[in-house]
């Protein structure tokens, strides 16, 4: 399994972190990621603060990165630009 272009490798997981123009532009864009994350049942943890919204993806069922990780962090990547 190949890690997407940015995110880095931390532990049993994908970490990536995005910086936006302000509060709404970080909020809206975590909204989308969020409506995306629910409707295939797959739920990142995340931190916002501010600007910036910070990812780690892992299956903890699976002890790890798993291709829906990667899936949903190609598409995290999608939302974002």
């Amino acid at each position: 399994m190949t890690t997407p272009k940015g995110w880095t490798t931390s532990g049993d997981a994908i970490t990536k972190s995005f910086t936006f123009k302000d509060f709404a532009e970080a909020f809206a864009f975590l909204t989308r990621v969020a409506a995306h994350a629910e409707a295939i049942d797959h739920h990142p943890e995340f931190t916002s603060v501010w600007n910036r919204v910070d990812f780690r993806l892992t299956s903890h069922d699976a002890g790890g990165v798993t291709a829906r990780d990667l899936g949903l962090a190609r598409t995290i990547d999608e939302l974002a630009s």
